[in-house]
């Protein structure tokens, strides 16, 4: 284990916090130079030890954020990993604010991410919104839904705003199978 690595732990981190204490006397001081101290480096990450082998990541496979519209559409992101586990996170007009976790079979996210790839999800244009060549003609005032789908190492990220009206009608819906297989409704309310 490196030096840094060894310092980012619990036990490290707090006898860096000791001496930083001491040397300069107050906490948020010693906060703020754990933080940048066991913050990711540009173009890179904090070292850390390697999760043990057969333990579960949780690396996103899907993923979907529904932002706001011009009136009370739900607002919440929804992320499931590849072993399955469903983290979702409501903000605003949703029936459960805040987070909550729920889990499904890995194979069931395996055919949800094979179902948007043959649905055509990796091909489509990456933005949806005004501007935007693929986006056409464009309203305002609609929602806007992020999604993101990890296969074989590579990520696809599509931003769709409803208020452009060239987007492609299996884009809503591949979205909406999204929310079906987290379940989404449960904490929505619709």
């Amino acid at each position: 284990m490196s030096a840094r690595a060894e310092a980012c732990g619990s036990t490290g981190l707090a006898a860096a916090a000791g001496a930083w204490r001491r040397r300069i006397g107050t906490a948020g001081t010693v906060a703020a130079a754990a933080l940048v101290a066991c913050s990711p480096r540009p173009g890179g990450s904090a070292e850390s030890p390697a999760p043990a082998a057969g333990a579960a990541s949780d690396v996103p496979a899907v993923t979907l954020e529904r932002r706001p519209c011009f009136g009370t559409c739900p607002v919440y992101t929804v992320a499931i990993s590849q072993e399955g586990t469903i983290r979702f996170t409501g903000k605003h007009h949703v029936s459960h604010k805040g987070e909550a976790t729920a889990a499904i079979p890995a194979a069931r996210v395996d055919s949800l991410v094979a179902e948007l790839e043959a649905g055509g999800y990796f091909e489509l244009a990456d933005d949806y919104v005004m501007g935007a060549p693929a986006c056409g003609r464009y309203a305002t005032d609609s929602p806007t839904v992020i999604t993101s789908v990890t296969r074989d190492g590579r990520t696809k990220t599509i931003r769709h705003d409803y208020g452009c009206f060239e987007a492609p009608r299996a884009l809503a819906q591949l979205e909406r199978r999204i929310d079906e297989v987290a379940g989404t409704s449960r904490w929505t309310g619709r």
